[in-house]
């Protein structure tokens, strides 16, 4: 079978051609811009390729419930002109393919339950901390949607009591996202998180963070792991003190065997797809079409 897969970012797209084993055989990538011109790329790429199917891991917020009148749209996003977009409409109205379309991070999900760190598991938890915050779960064996879908960046924390930023999320402050996504590090310290020493404060606070919103998850979704993207989390340093964080915030009140302190080390993890967590996650969705 011939797949095709589009990574939608908001700073870029990537689309590639794959097949149901996962892999790629051809990629390319063109920033994000108006729909019309990005479109445009897109059709390009796609028009002689002759694929069976599609997916689309999109960046959010979007509408993936295939019940709702607005299922394939980017809903209320803030990127400039993609707001209430019908993306999925203009693709099957150009190709005539069975398409999936979720978030970008239930699709880095998929790709890691399918071929990276989660295959085998049922329960999963996968977080892409960069840009934005953002979080896919399989639970059960399924992806979860719901009302619309998690929006996991956007759960309130306790902010520490050195921390005097005020955050920077537009709709909640100092919610996850907005003290802790790429943004909120470069507002805080005035520096990109590239240019800060592996050193600097800044990744103690952090994983500070990070940690208590992985424990409010762990006591929500019980996942067998926690899988954590995205550009800040190349900064490796952080997996430690995250992991020190964790069972400091749970306290014992989880016993299992697989977030002890020997075993914590694989119970939160960096992907084992790397990055190309999202365009193998919108190959996924492309698989999971041709089952359906």
């Amino acid at each position: 079978m011939k797949l095709g897969a589009i990574e939608a970012g908001g700073t870029k797209f990537v689309v590639c051609i794959g097949n149901e084993k996962g892999e790629i055989f051809d990629r390319a990538s063109f920033p994000t811009e108006t729909p019309e011109k990005t479109m445009k790329h897109v059709f390009a790429y796609f028009d002689d390729k002759q694929i069976d199917a599609m997916g689309v891991a999109c960046f959010g917020p979007i509408d993936p419930n295939p019940e709702s009148s607005t299922y394939g749209y980017i809903t209320t996003t803030p990127k400039e002109g993609w707001q209430h977009f019908n993306i999925v409409g203009v693709l099957e109205e150009r190709y005539h393919i069975p398409i999936i379309f979720d978030t970008d991070v239930n699709g880095a999900m998929l790709g890691e339950t399918y071929f990276g760190a989660a295959k085998g598991l049922s329960n999963a938890l996968y977080l892409t901390i960069g840009t934005g915050v953002g979080g896919g779960a399989i639970v059960g064996g399924k992806l979860v949607h719901g009302l619309v879908h998690p929006e996991m960046g956007h759960i309130l924390l306790r902010v520490r009591e050195d921390d005097t930023f005020s955050g920077n999320c537009p709709y909640h402050a100092t919610c996850f996202e907005g003290l802790a996504a790429g943004p909120a590090i470069e507002a805080r310290w005035n520096k990109s998180a590239k240019e800060l020493d592996e050193n600097h404060p800044a990744w103690d606070l952090e994983a500070y963070y990070i940690a208590q919103a992985l424990v409010t998850y762990t006591l929500t979704l019980s996942p067998e792991k926690i899988i954590l993207g995205g550009g800040v989390m190349h900064q490796k340093q952080l997996f430690p003190m995250i992991h020190h964080y964790f069972q400091t915030y749970l306290n014992n009140y989880v016993q299992k065997e697989e977030i002890t302190t020997n075993r914590i080390k694989d119970y939160i993890v960096y992907p084992m797809l790397g990055d190309n967590a999202g365009v193998v996650g919108a190959l996924s969705l492309a698989i999971s079409a041709l089952k359906k």
